[in-house]
């Protein structure tokens, strides 16, 4: 691989408008859906027949992203600069006789975040689209739902340094890279490390280094003002004839990965640094799953925010990993399944819940520990709003409730009410506060708390809005302050109210 032919390869994917919204308008929006459903046909039936101009693009599309076998001919018109060679060169491709066989999948990949719009590609492991059975144990996974579950919360605050733990194609560094001036990427998988270091330079963006080793190992002595982390740490079976997968099996019994993964940031983030993770913790008999991971960060004494997404039995669980290596329905399906279901078994696992880790080293006393339950879809811009969050956190945390008295908030411009009445009442039955951004979150009103946040608009003091509100409802208003400031305290938090 040199930089030469990297080059050369960028300057034929620009010429062919190989990016996310020419792919989608090549095969239009129903053939796009399949292919995120893991289906092709729809796409290849598409690409029978490109328009004039596209005959590049709709090559490119079918070697790299369909895993199809390609003319020759056709290839190396696709690839006019670089070759045909030059593509197997960088082990992109291998020439079989007439045709050309994509080595790796390569694909466009955009994204906007606080710094603009990105587009750039991103080469992994060919998928279930190109390989019949499972997938091989060093397999280099792409970017899927829990890679842009990771990026979408990144916090982009401007740091020195960052890590990337377990860094695969090596998606999270290059997002790191963005609001980091240096970022190390650690993995545990030589081909790992080869594919990432190819993406980076693919994408023209230096300020990454790679290095090969387990977890925290390649970095033992060093501190980040940021660490992000998709660690392998889906729950599998210890027994022989389960494969361990390097891309998502950690190599501990459980979900010990995890639990390793928050020590571990607790020794490398600089005062005031922030580790973001995902991970899965398992639910043992009668033991919430998510207090679990709660005492796991309390003897770290780390600030914490812990999200839980989803909870899965341990069936479904099994089944849901089992098929994402590769392996379908069928006697070596039942077999797996079996050692799965008997693993938990043996452990008392019923459930294992899925969510995000927010930590952070306070610079004194820790003040944040927050756990909770939140479903539905992540909406866009969710890392500024985590950055949001912990400053809001910190700005009330410092001040005394007299203090907070005496703030002018405002109603955050996302913020809607919704009220219920029952016909031919005057007087609602429901209110509520929606938010449109963020985690989407909706917070139940009372009489009292309603009128307050309908009178934030910067101009008078919380204390001043409870007063007046205490007189109408003919209440004590120092009673009725002390009331409201907690709820107070709670939206300010999480983006409702800002100062």
């Amino acid at each position: 691989m040199t930089t030469e032919q990297i080059a050369l390869l960028r300057a034929d994917l620009e010429r062919a408008r190989f990016t996310v919204d020419a792919m989608d308008a090549l095969w239009g929006e129903a053939a796009a859906a399949a292919l995120h459903r893991g289906q092709r046909v729809p796409a290849m039936r598409a690409l029978l027949a490109p328009a004039p101009g596209d005959e590049a693009l709709a090559t490119l599309a079918s070697l790299f992203v369909l895993g199809l076998p390609v003319d020759a001919v056709r290839a190396g018109a696709a690839l006019p600069t670089l070759g045909v060679q030059g593509a197997a060169d960088l082990e992109l491709v291998r020439r079989d006789g007439d045709v050309v066989v994509a080595l790796l999948d390569l694909r466009p990949y955009s994204f906007v975040d606080s710094l603009g719009v990105v587009s750039w590609w991103i080469a992994s492991d060919l998928g279930e689209l190109s390989i019949v059975g499972a997938l091989r144990e060093d397999h280099v996974l792409g970017v899927g739902g829990a890679s842009t579950t990771l990026s979408g919360i990144m916090i982009g605050t401007r740091v020195e340094t960052a890590l990337d733990l377990g860094t695969g194609c090596g998606i999270q560094a290059m997002h790191a890279a963005r609001h980091a001036l240096r970022v190390v990427a650690t993995d545990i998988s030589s081909r790992a490390i080869q594919i990432a270091g190819f993406n980076a330079a693919l994408n023209g963006i230096p300020n990454i280094e790679f290095r090969l080793g387990s977890l925290f190992d390649p970095v033992a002595d060093e501190r980040f003002g940021h660490i992000v982390s998709n660690p392998p740490f889906v729950i599998t079976p210890r027994v022989a004839g389960v494969p361990a997968y390097e891309y998502r099996d950690g190599g501990l019994v459980g979900d010990a990965l995890v639990a390793s993964v928050i020590a571990g940031a607790a020794d490398h983030l600089q005062p005031g640094g922030v580790a973001q993770l995902l991970g899965n913790w398992e639910y043992r008999g009668d033991e919430d799953g998510l207090e679990r991971v709660g005492a796991w960060v309390d003897a770290t004494g780390l600030d914490a925010w812990v999200v839980e997404r989803e909870v899965q039995d341990a069936a479904l669980y099994a089944e849901t990993w089992i098929r994402d290596g590769g392996t379908r329905p069928g006697a070596e399906f039942d077999r797996l399944y079996g050692a799965w279901l008997d693993d938990f078994e043996a452990r008392g696992v019923t459930r294992v819940g899925f969510g995000y880790l927010t930590l952070r080293r306070p610079a004194g006393e820790r003040t944040l520990r927050r756990l909770e339950r939140l479903g539905g879809p992540i909406g866009s811009g969710l890392g500024p709003h985590l950055a949001a969050s912990l400053a809001a956190h910190d700005w009330q945390e410092a001040l005394t409730d007299d203090e907070l008295g005496r703030a002018r908030l405002t109603v955050a411009g996302d913020v809607t009410e919704e009220r219920h009445y029952w016909p031919g009442s005057q007087d609602p039955t429901v209110m509520t506060l929606r938010q449109g951004g963020g985690f989407g979150r909706s917070v139940p009103l009372d009489t009292a708390l309603a009128a307050l946040v309908g009178a934030c608009d910067g101009e008078l003091s919380v204390r001043a809005i409870a007063a007046a509100i205490a007189q109408l409802l003919e209440v004590d208003e120092a009673a009725l302050l002390r009331e409201l400031l907690p709820a107070v305290r709670e939206l300010v938090v999480t983006g409702f109210l800002a100062v």
